[in-house]
């Protein structure tokens, strides 16, 4: 696939193609998860990566600069839903491992069936308000990504990070202003956050995700 890239400069990664209106991931399993495209060419297939349907990709879509994803990193994502945005993480890190945590059990059926295509997903079907429920059945990571619309999402983040992620490690987080207070004005809500993150981050991005998704700032940081 050829064609002008957007942000694709500062995203060098053999796994993942950014054009200028797409995004695509080489498929470790065959066959769409979520009915997304796909398209095979000498190399194996590949499967486009909607934006409107992962923040990960809003993020890369709006020019996000650090990819901490390499072929055998450990991440630990939390709100992993039904897999959608997992599956593109288990493309990226063919032979590491993600341990995919979500708080519903009937969201999780359709995880679990995602992890036993793909054995690079152990998925746990926890609250992630409680890191120490999981924590002996997860390797300390290198990239932690949050995306649990909560009240205390911040503080969520936080308890994995200080319990699960290493010293240096990448953390992501998806913060849904409306989710913590919908009557304020979101950019006070994310001036917040700023200031919460300090002290054990090192904010390295902060990426406004519109026109993808409204009411969000996604988050790349390094822990301190």
């Amino acid at each position: 696939m050829k064609g002008d890239r957007m942000g694709a400069e500062k995203v060098d990664n053999p796994l993942l193609i950014v054009e200028k209106k797409a995004t695509f991931t080489k498929a470790l399993v065959k066959g769409p998860v979520y009915g997304e495209k796909t398209f095979t060419r000498k190399d194996g297939q590949w499967r486009e990566w909607v934006p409107k349907r992962s923040k990960l990709c809003a993020a890369i879509r709006k020019g996000m600069r650090q990819f901490p994803f390499d072929n055998d990193s450990t991440v630990l994502y939390l709100g992993a839903a039904s897999g959608t945005t997992v599956s593109h993480v288990s493309d990226l890190c063919p032979e590491g491992m993600i341990f995919a945590v979500e708080f519903s059990p009937d969201t999780g059926r359709q995880l679990m069936l995602l992890a036993k295509k793909r054995g690079n997903i152990a998925p746990i079907i926890a609250d992630a308000n409680q890191p120490i429920t999981y924590a002996p059945r997860v390797w300390p990571a290198e990239i932690l990504y949050q995306d649990v619309a909560q009240r205390n999402q911040v503080d969520i983040l936080k308890r994995n990070a200080q319990m699960l992620l290493k010293q240096g490690g990448t953390a992501f987080l998806c913060c849904k202003a409306r989710s913590i207070d919908v009557a304020r004005n979101p950019a006070d809500i994310f001036a917040q956050v700023r200031g919460e993150l300090k002290g054990m981050f090192q904010i390295l991005e902060e990426l406004d995700l519109r026109p993808f998704t409204m009411d969000h700032r996604f988050y790349v940081m390094r822990k301190l």
